[in-house]
């Protein structure tokens, strides 16, 4: 990536800076900074949905080359914020039981808009084909569904329609795959080449339907706006009775659990597993984050920056200033400063780790489909070892936790074994 959301190698440097100089902190100061962290984050994912939505409302208005990349970008922009979050799911109920209608996947894109003639879908899936763009009614089983007007609310019904998990029908991945459409690349080169035509009026129209796809990108991009609006408030200070206030009542030590427990099981079951090594040894491209974009390794990057931010208790925000405040690792130090050096460490390997997926992709030109593929040993080599890396970060977080008095932490493993 570029510009602003660019890989910042200073922050290593930085959180050692304000650790060393700070005073000593409580395990009540700590949460509640999680908290801080969390609203700006929250927050950040508001600012830049916001702009993607005003992006689209550009495009429609006028459709173009550059509009659809402007819009593009300006998807791409508001996964940043949204990635980091993703730390706060594990161990917040409040935070994974929402999270599904904005960042479900993979997904059955037939549900949604039109597909190549050997597009591979999950079995028994009946609504893997439903092409909502098309039809004013769609059936799925014996059920025949009134899909005429394409609101943010039909599109929050729709997901999981039939009980199917792969029926994703809004969130970042939906909105993704109208820009971008299917990615028909394999384990080649190059993302979704979807056309700008497909949004154009009358007869520029491309595949049909225009209009209908124009209201469902609109649509979907009203609720992801709404959905943000609601959890930021949840983590605001000023805001009554929300999960904030829940969060900072309950016990230090149950903050603690919650902020550590989340940082292991995004570490290890999610982006370890269900992530890299679930789409490593299949070597399916179904299986990376952001297919149809091949934005996976920033998203990949971005995670594990969320669980660095929750750590050093530091975050950059969408505007370039630097949140700082008591943290996990200061903790750690006020316990055993050897330790926490280790572990500092062990942080930084793993984030310059992860980061090579993205120099891969953007240096060379090799993306997370490609690395995961059939025969690329040096790519495999490469997805195999920032695993490790993530494990290694795991053990470093339970020990983190040992020495702050929280015990038997057991982050999510997915049912993975590593």
């Amino acid at each position: 990536m570029t510009g602003k959301f660019a890989i910042i190698p200073s922050l290593a440097v930085t959180a050692f800076a304000f650790n060393a100089s700070a005073a000593t902190v409580t395990q009540e100061q700590v949460v509640e900074h999680y908290a801080d962290i969390a609203h700006a984050v929250f927050a950040d994912a508001l600012v830049t949905a916001k702009t993607l939505d005003q992006s689209i409302d550009q495009f429609l208005a006028a459709p173009s080359a550059k509009g659809f990349e402007d819009v593009k970008q300006a998807w791409i922009d508001s996964r940043v914020p949204y990635q980091q979050s993703e730390v706060f799911r594990f161990g917040n109920a409040i935070v994974d039981d929402w999270e599904g209608q904005l960042n479900a996947w993979p997904l059955d894109e037939g549900l949604i808009d039109y597909v190549a003639a050997d597009y591979q879908h999950e079995l028994g899936n009946e609504g893997a084909s439903a092409n909502i763009v098309a039809n004013s009614t769609i059936q799925i089983g014996s059920e025949v569904l009134e899909v005429k007007e394409i609101t943010p609310k039909l599109i929050a019904d729709l997901n999981e329609v039939g009980g199917s998990e792969a029926n994703v029908a809004s969130g970042y991945h939906a909105i993704e795959f109208l820009l971008w459409g299917q990615d028909l690349n394999g384990t080649n080169a190059g993302a979704g080449q979807r056309a700008y035509t497909d949004f154009a009026k009358g007869s520029a129209c491309t595949n049909g339907n225009c209009d209908r796809r124009g209201e469902y990108l609109k649509a979907a991009s009203q609720l992801l706006i709404q959905d943000l609006e609601w959890m930021e408030k949840q983590w605001s200070a000023s805001e009554k009775n929300n999960y904030r206030q829940e969060l900072l009542a309950d016990s230090s030590d149950q903050g603690l659990r919650k902020m550590l427990f989340g940082m292991g099981s995004l570490s290890l079951g999610e982006l370890a597993g269900e992530r890299m090594k679930v789409a490593l040894e299949a070597n399916s491209t179904e299986d990376e984050h952001d297919c149809f974009s091949d934005n996976t390794h920033n998203s990949h990057y971005y995670n594990e920056q969320g669980i660095y931010n929750v750590y050093t208790g530091l975050y950059k925000r969408e505007d370039g200033t630097l949140l700082s405040g008591p943290s996990l690792h200061q903790l750690v130090k006020q316990k055993d400063p050897q330790a926490a050096k280790e572990i500092q460490k062990q942080f930084d390997q793993t984030r310059s780790q992860v980061g090579l997926l993205v120099s891969s992709a953007e240096k060379n030109n090799q993306h997370f489909d490609q690395l995961i593929a059939s025969g690329n040993a040096q790519g495999n080599a490469l997805v195999n070892e920032t695993i490790f890396a993530l494990v290694a970060q795991t053990a470093s977080i339970e020990r983190a936790a040992g020495i702050i008095g929280i015990d038997s932490l057991n982050p999510d493993t997915a049912d993975h074994e590593f």
